[in-house]
């Protein structure tokens, strides 16, 4: 049951005389409220929970405004993880202030695009005159997505047996060696090419390892001389 008589929260903004124009935006439970005359766009936070709203900063700028309009939901930019567009109007002007909320991932933010309302109305005009109540009809905004995520990159290992010289019996017109010995004298070679660069690796190991303990040694010489 709803009761109007006292308001639920009361929020103080200033002692301006400007009419407020505010705008509700239901799938984030922000308010944002924007005064005529005023330089300042005031957005809040609605809970169900005591207090039920709660501040969260303002957005300034040097010239007053004459009046203010909303770019509905659908017209927003989802690949830029904006939650609002605003259109101020000035004495000579019509300047747009975008509201993003800045996401390090590429993909689509469900929790800051739920689906949201439709273009299509739920009901009549003559129903809701009549009485009648409908649910808005909802719209997904994922299909205003593009991901912006590279293409994978394909890594082509070429076989070192690719670059290998013909056999120079085979040039001379002689017939090549069976099959078999040549492929085992091949694995013969890339086996020591395996182990000498495993025997290598080892050497930098040590070398970083007997390093390592010479830095040791330097940091605890030095704690010992500042102590």
């Amino acid at each position: 049951q709803k009761k109007f008589e006292e308001p639920i929260t009361l929020q103080e903004l200033d002692s301006s005389n400007g009419v407020l124009i505010p705008y509700y935006d239901m799938d984030t439970n922000i308010i944002y409220l924007c005064g005529k005359g005023d330089c300042t766009i005031r957005y809040f936070e609605v809970t169900p929970e005591p207090p039920y709203v709660h501040f969260l900063n303002l957005f300034s700028s040097k010239e007053p405004q004459r009046g203010m309009g909303f770019m509905p939901k659908r017209g927003l930019d989802v690949n830029k993880c904006e939650i609002a567009r605003f259109y101020k109007l000035h004495e000579r002007r019509c300047e747009p202030i975008i509201m993003t909320v800045p996401r390090k991932s590429d993909l689509f933010q469900d929790d800051l695009y739920p689906d949201t309302a439709a273009a299509q109305a739920a009901i009549e005009a003559d129903e809701w005159l009549s009485g009648k109540d409908g649910e808005p009809v909802l719209v997904s905004l994922r299909a205003g997505y593009v991901s912006t995520r590279s293409k994978d990159v394909k890594v082509v290992r070429r076989n070192v047996l690719d670059n290998r010289p013909a056999n120079p019996d085979v040039r001379n017109g002689a017939a090549p060696p069976p099959t078999l010995a040549r492929s085992k004298s091949s694995y013969e070679d890339i086996l020591k090419d395996v182990c000498d660069e495993v025997g290598l690796l080892r050497t930098v190991v040590r070398n970083q390892e007997r390093r390592i303990g010479q830095l040791e040694e330097s940091v605890s010489s030095l704690t010992q001389a500042l102590e």
